[in-house]
C-alpha cells in the first residue's frame, strides 16, 4: 500500500489544488458566508482561502515530509496565522475558525475524488489531506489563543495608562493622583508616564498623590520608594501626597523609612510645597489639565 507521503499521492492532491483551484476558493467563501459572518467580508474570506490553498500546493511540491509542512513551511504558517489573527482580531470564536478549517477538508476530498477512479490513491489521499488540515487546525487555534492574549495584555495596559495620568498642576509642577492598588506593572507605567512628562514638561517637582490607594504596605512603599528616586535622577523634586491617619500609622508599624522624602496629607498642600520649593508664588503658570 502507497504511504500518505508518497509521489503519486501528493502529485494527486498537488493536481487536485491546481485543477480546481477556484472552485475551491468559491466554495469555501459561499461555505463561510452561510449564514452571513458579519465578522468577514467576502473580499477577505477570498484573499485568505487563495493565500492558503496556494501555499499548501507549494508546499506539496517541495522536500519537505507532509507531516512537517504546517510546522516548517512558511508561505503555510503566515497564511495559516494571518487567518486566525484577523479572526482574533475581529472577535470571532476560536471554534469557528476549526470549523471553517473542516469545511474546507470535506471539499478538499471531494475534489480529489473528482480526479482518480484509484480508490487505494484516494484513501491515502484523504489521509494526507487530514493530516495537513488537522494540523492546520491546531495552528489556527494557538495561534488564536496568542493572539487573544496579545490583545488582552494591550487592553491592560492602555487601562493602566488611563488609570494613571500625569497632570500638569502649574509650571514646573506634575501630578499623579494614583487610585487603586500599586503593583510592579502599575509602578512602571506611573515611572515612565511621570519620567517623560518631567523631560517634556522640563518639571521640576512631581505630586504622587495616594489618597485614593486604600491601603500601604511594604511592597507598595517599596514601589513608591523606587519611584521617587528615579524622579530625583531626573532632576526632579518628588513630593508625596496623601498620607491619612491611618497609613501614617501603618508606615510607622512596619518601619518604612520615608524620612527623606517631603510628604504631605493632601493635595493642596503638596502644591503649595511644590510652589515653595520651585521659588514661583505668582500665577503666571496658570492651571491646566
Amino acid at each position: 500500500m502507497l504511504g500518505t507521503d508518497h509521489a503519486p499521492v501528493r502529485e494527486l492532491l498537488t493536481r487536485t489544488l491546481d485543477h480546481d483551484h477556484t472552485t475551491l476558493v468559491a466554495d469555501w467563501v459561499r461555505h463561510q458566508l452561510e449564514p452571513p459572518a458579519a465578522a468577514h467580508t467576502e473580499q477577505d474570506l477570498r484573499r485568505e482561502a487563495a493565500e492558503l490553498l496556494e501555499a499548501l500546493r507549494a508546499a506539496l511540491g517541495t522536500a519537505l515530509p507532509a507531516d512537517r509542512i504546517v510546522a516548517r513551511d512558511g508561505a503555510v504558517r503566515d497564511a495559516l496565522t494571518s487567518l486566525s489573527e484577523h479572526r482574533a482580531r475581529a472577535g470571532a470564536e476560536p471554534s469557528a475558525t476549526a470549523m471553517a478549517i473542516l469545511s474546507l477538508k470535506r471539499m478538499m476530498l471531494a475534489a480529489i475524488e473528482r480526479h482518480t477512479d484509484d480508490a487505494g490513491l484516494r484513501y491515502q489521499a484523504a489521509l494526507l489531506v487530514s493530516e495537513l488540515l488537522d494540523s492546520a487546525g491546531v495552528l489556527t487555534f494557538t495561534v488564536y489563543v496568542t493572539g487573544r492574549e496579545q490583545i488582552i495584555r494591550q487592553q491592560h495596559n492602555q487601562m493602566l495608562e488611563l488609570s494613571t495620568p500625569v497632570v500638569r498642576l502649574w509650571r514646573h509642577v506634575l501630578a499623579v493622583p494614583l487610585i487603586g492598588t500599586l503593583d510592579s506593572a502599575r509602578t512602571q507605567v506611573v515611572m515612565n508616564s511621570l519620567l517623560e512628562a518631567i523631560q517634556t514638561h522640563e518639571a521640576r517637582v512631581a505630586i504622587i498623590d495616594i489618597t485614593g490607594v486604600p491601603t500601604v504596605d511594604t511592597a507598595v512603599a517599596q514601589h513608591l520608594l523606587q519611584t521617587v528616586s528615579a524622579v530625583r535622577l531626573m532632576g526632579a523634586e518628588c513630593v508625596i501626597s496623601g498620607i491619612r491617619p491611618s497609613i501614617a500609622q501603618t508606615i510607622t508599624q512596619l518601619g518604612i523609612d520615608l524620612s527623606h522624602i517631603v510628604t504631605r496629607g493632601s493635595l493642596a498642600d503638596a502644591l503649595a510645597t511644590a510652589m515653595r520649593l520651585i521659588g514661583d508664588n505668582s500665577h503666571s503658570g496658570g492651571v491646566t489639565g
